[in-house]
């Protein structure tokens, strides 16, 4: 029994595999556990196994590698195509089985664990923001509705908390004042959190070659640096950093038909995370930095002639992204375009 291709799909306690052989037939179907799963893959003939890109995936797809079998991720999108007539855990992983042998699919790197733990760190970090938004919006509201309104900046509300929980004469019950002070005491308490992330962060971006590449790139920090070093490695998922900056959804959305090419606004498709911290690098760099001591300086002042303010931060997010990916697929430093020297 010579087999192709196998596929599984994954899923928290239970695992299908189907095995398909040289002329695409089914040979074999079962499901497993994990360490059931793992056992069996060790005593098969080593194959091409694939799986749907997801958070179990990259612990299973490195245990299989180990065992000497050729591991390949695949996005989901790409398997539903595969996919006959109904759907269920069976014909999913033939769809897997079929979608991991073709020439021209797209593959999802398997993710080492200090890239996992990286992303981790990010993850936690960007839930500890959003908490603090809505705590601070919260205060907020409750204040406003006893009559007492600050200026739009947390800082300014930070700094007049204290007063107000003292004063006797603010508008406030006992019961609501000393809601307002525990939520004070939590804000204080994710300000620590957070700032222990960021020290965490930044220490990882110090100590990781990578990343020090990364951070010599104007709008790139440790934040920036680290965010892409966790999703992607040293880049070699792309054949170019276009397809980055098309993955990270930063190019426009095209539906073009019958030879006419039409463009809209991007696609915002791929990560999120990573595109919405790059565009904040990005507008950084358009704002506030001097334009004549960077290379992309004169670009960046072309561009903003002939296009909204957003388009050029969009733009210039594009650009850092395609040169991240050179410094990382090449292993050298990001170099400025040297001036023109005059004789």
């Amino acid at each position: 029994m010579q087999i192709r291709s196998v596929g599984i799909d994954l899923g928290k306690t239970t695992f299908h595999l189907v095995a398909l052989g040289d002329n695409g037939k089914v040979l074999l179907k079962k499901k497993f556990t994990q360490k059931q799963l793992i056992a069996f893959t060790a005593n098969m003939q080593t194959c091409l196994i694939g799986m749907e890109a997801c958070s179990g995936s990259h612990f299973l797809g490195r245990a299989l590698r180990e065992q000497g079998h050729d591991v390949k991720l695949i996005p989901a999108q790409f398997v539903k195509p595969f996919v006959k007539s109904n759907k269920n855990d069976f014909i999913d992983a033939e769809a897997i089985a079929e979608a991991v042998d073709r020439e021209n699919m797209r593959f999802v790197p398997i993710k080492t664990d200090d890239q996992l733990d990286l992303q981790a760190l990010h993850r936690v970090r960007d839930r500890l923001m959003a908490r603090r938004t809505a705590l601070i919006n919260q205060i907020r509201a409750f204040l406003l509705v006893r009559g007492t309104v600050f200026a739009k900046s947390p800082i300014r509300l930070r700094e007049a908390l204290p007063e107000v929980l003292e004063n006797v004469n603010e508008n406030l019950t006992p019961r609501m004042r000393n809601l307002v002070a525990m939520l004070w005491s939590e804000w204080k308490d994710l300000e620590l959190q957070i700032v222990q992330m960021n020290d965490e962060v930044e220490r990882i971006a110090s100590s990781d070659e990578a990343c020090r590449r990364l951070r010599q790139i104007p709008g790139i920090g440790p934040l920036v640096a680290t965010a892409i070093v966790a999703s992607i490695g040293n880049g070699a998922a792309f054949r170019k950093g276009r397809e980055f900056a098309a993955w990270l959804g930063l190019l426009p959305n095209q539906h073009s038909t019958g030879g006419k090419v039409r463009l809209y606004g991007i696609s915002k498709r791929g990560n999120s995370y990573l595109r919405k911290i790059l565009i904040h690098g990005a507008r950084a760099v358009v704002l506030r930095s001097k334009r004549d001591r960077i290379a992309m300086g004169p670009w960046m002042t072309s561009l903003e002639t002939r296009a909204p303010r957003n388009v050029l931060i969009v733009a210039t997010a594009h650009k850092l992204a395609r040169i991240a990916w050179a410094v990382l697929s090449t292993g050298q430093h990001y170099r400025a375009v040297p001036e023109a020297v005059t004789v």
